[in-house]
């Protein structure tokens, strides 16, 4: 048996360790946004430019729908093994520490700055316009507090207005997710050992209400959404996990998966051409909605391919973008909502300047250099020092083989390999340190028999 290669670095059979390929695909996801948010629109020099590039720019909002579908799978992957063969509160409360510690810290930190920044605004600039945002939000303390707390979204049915980040309303819905989380997992858990083929058309059934209700009325904006599309969204994650944990990893199995990830890119490519042509003539239409029914399809076959998109995405510079990911999504917003308001009040750097333009440009790159910059400084020593407060780890018991819940979660030396093997001897390596900011545990290449990790995204 050879070693594996590089390109099978992209995935790998033990239940929690990293897919690459999917930490990778985090920064596509958070780049759509990113360039859907851009004021493309709003500015002389962009408008032919965005034109030109209409069918690629105006689905970017389903980057959010992505993000909701990964983290369904990501943590169905991670947790159904410690979760999910019974209730227990003492690592229901690791569970949802450990989210806390992965997520709130930035976004506490970036609420509260760019809350700062809309109070100043409100008092030196009394225009009215305190956000660029459809609905004002308001700057009251109770409101700040519902913020933070991160359940904004939960108790009213429209997501505008409702946060000072403009991406927050999608971090409280995530927050919910992960309150549920414990009970959804010990259903999926029961639910581990029907086909691959069942739990893969329910995935994609479960996004099918929304694509519906954009194919018919051709807008995304209706009330609930925001809860309806994590609901939708995480369900399917955790569904499309089932699903790849049942499929053996085999050399056929990587070839399909690869041809499917190829296939699923090239039809929503047509979806998108059918969308921007349907829409023509009515500048408020939107039924790129319906390209959702692809993303579990698209997150699964990536899990199980090595080849491809799935090797481009788990090239270093991706996977590191997609660690950046959860920061730039945060914070590209609020430098565009700053740059924005440079423009409307700063003569020199007026809408259709030379000035202005440039200032719109390097807002992408000041974005990305922000991003790196919060992650390295802000939100990975946070998240290591909340988990710290929690004490030591408690160790997951790794299941017997015969308690493996199907063939992927057995340890396979490489894919392609016959059905008894026997286990090369291994030195002992340390633990893999847990990153929650990518897709599992970082485990490094060419270890024969990653540990299972001790329950963190």
């Amino acid at each position: 048996m050879g070693a594996p290669s590089v390109a099978g670095a992209a995935t790998t059979s033990v239940p929690g360790g990293e897919i690459r390929s999917l930490t990778g695909l985090r920064i596509v996801a958070a780049v759509w946004v990113v360039v859907y948010h851009f004021p493309w629109r709003d500015d002389a020099a962009f408008v032919g430019f965005y034109e030109s590039f209409r069918p690629v720019i105006a689905p970017g909002w389903l980057g959010v729908d992505l993000f909701f579908v990964l983290s369904g799978f990501v943590l169905t992957y991670t947790y159904a093994d410690s979760l999910g063969r019974r209730l227990d509160v003492g690592a229901v409360g690791r569970f949802l520490w450990a989210r806390i510690a992965r997520v709130w810290p930035l976004y506490a930190l970036i609420t509260c700055a760019f809350w700062l920044w809309l109070v100043a605004k409100s008092v030196f600039l009394p225009d009215g316009v305190i956000a660029y945002q459809r609905v004002q939000p308001p700057l009251d303390p109770l409101n700040l507090l519902d913020q933070l707390l991160m359940v904004q979204i939960w108790h009213g049915p429209s997501i505008f207005g409702t946060t000072y980040v403009g991406p927050g309303w999608s971090i409280s819905a995530e927050w919910l997710a992960y309150v549920a989380f414990p009970l959804l997992v010990l259903i999926a858990w029961r639910c581990r050992h029907l086909p691959a083929a069942v739990t893969g058309v329910l995935a994609v059934l479960a996004m099918v209400p929304f694509a519906y209700l954009c194919y018919r009325t051709g807008t995304p904006s209706h009330d609930w959404m925001g809860l309806g599309r994590i609901a939708g969204g995480f369900l399917a994650g955790v569904l499309t996990c089932l699903a790849v944990r049942r499929i053996p990893r085999t050399a056929h199995a990587e070839r399909v998966a690869t041809v499917v990830v190829w296939g699923c890119l090239v039809d929503a490519a047509l979806v998108v051409v059918w969308a921007t042509w349907r829409g023509q003539g009515v500048p408020t239409a939107d039924y790129y909605g319906v390209l959702v029914v692809f993303i579990p399809v698209l997150v699964g076959a990536l899990a199980l391919s090595t080849t491809g998109p799935a090797a481009f995405l788990s090239r270093p510079a991706m996977v590191h973008g997609g660690r950046i990911s959860y920061a730039l999504y945060l914070v590209h917003m609020c430098l565009f909502e700053v740059g924005r308001t440079v423009m409307d009040h700063v003569p020199a750097f007026a809408n259709g300047t030379a000035l202005g333009t440039l200032l719109l440009t390097q807002l992408l790159f000041v974005a990305v250099l922000a991003a790196h910059l919060l992650y390295r400084f802000v939100e990975e020593p946070a998240r290591r020092r909340l988990r710290d407060l929690a004490g030591p780890r408690r160790p997951v018991r790794t299941p017997a083989r015969h308690e493996a819940a199907d063939e992927t979660l057995r340890a396979l030396p490489t894919i392609g390999a016959p059905r008894r093997l026997r286990t090369p001897e291994v030195s002992p390596a340390p633990r893999p340190e847990h990153r929650d900011d990518a897709v599992g545990p970082v485990v490094p290449v060419g270890r024969t028999r990653p540990e299972v990790p001790s329950g963190t995204v």
